[in-house]
């Protein structure tokens, strides 16, 4: 899958390229501004239900289902800190795709093959919904360990807020 896609460019490039491109499609074709904020997916997601209810064929540009899930991982690089990686083989074989984003907490996540499922599945594979919840899991990640000393701000115990 997406062999296309295949070039000596890692993720940190094709990713944002991919998204930029999509961004400027949208933005040409119907006028609307993605603007890379988790609320603008809710308008990726009626895009791609556009998209199912009036391909005849059942198979969409997959360069523009491809560009919508880079334009998804563009967003959780700001929402969810997560940063493009180049997936291994064992993950390209897992995902189906070249790269995807790892959040801090050590997960990788295939926005690129969530944008295919949304096409394929509808509402149930939200990009939407998606991105909350990889945002959301991010947010909760542990406190790194700090081992038997304690943080290093002298030694005391950090405040868990409640």
């Amino acid at each position: 899958m997406a062999e296309h896609m295949v070039s000596d460019a890692p993720a940190t490039v094709l990713g944002p390229r991919l998204a930029a491109g999509v961004v400027a499609m949208v933005r040409a074709r119907a006028g609307i501004r993605l603007d890379y904020l988790p609320g603008s997916l809710t308008l990726v997601d009626r895009i791609i239900d556009g998209m199912r209810r009036t391909d005849g064929s059942g198979a969409p540009a997959r360069e523009v289902l491809l560009g919508f899930g880079a334009y998804t991982g563009q967003v959780l690089v700001g929402a969810a800190a997560a940063a493009w990686v180049d997936f291994g083989a064992d993950q390209r074989a897992m995902f189906g795709q070249p790269f995807g984003v790892i959040t801090p907490d050590g997960r990788v996540w295939n926005p690129l093959g969530k944008a295919v499922k949304r096409y394929e599945n509808g509402a149930e594979d939200s990009l939407r919904l998606f991105c909350l919840s990889v945002a959301g899991r991010a947010a909760m990640r542990p406190p790194p360990d700090h081992g038997a000393r304690g943080p290093r701000s002298g030694g005391a115990a950090r405040s868990l807020g409640f």
